[in-house]
């Protein structure tokens, strides 16, 4: 599950979720859809590293434990 300090900084970034997104390599629905629980993520999803990586956040904190 991605974490709560992922979803505040994607909400809370200067950047818009969609220009997120595509520097991740994801659709923007598809960064939507993760944000708001429609699609389940691992602990280990790459897509969301990225958006973490985007974002300057590391991959340990890209997810609950």
């Amino acid at each position: 599950m991605i974490s709560k300090r992922l979803i505040m900084e994607i909400k809370l970034s200067p950047i818009p979720a969609y220009k997120i997104a595509q520097k991740a390599g994801l659709d923007p629905s598809t960064l939507s859809k993760m944000v708001c629980g429609i699609t389940r993520t691992k602990a280990d999803d790459k897509r969301v590293v990225r958006v973490g990586h985007v974002l300057g956040i590391k991959a340990d904190e890209c997810f609950e434990k």
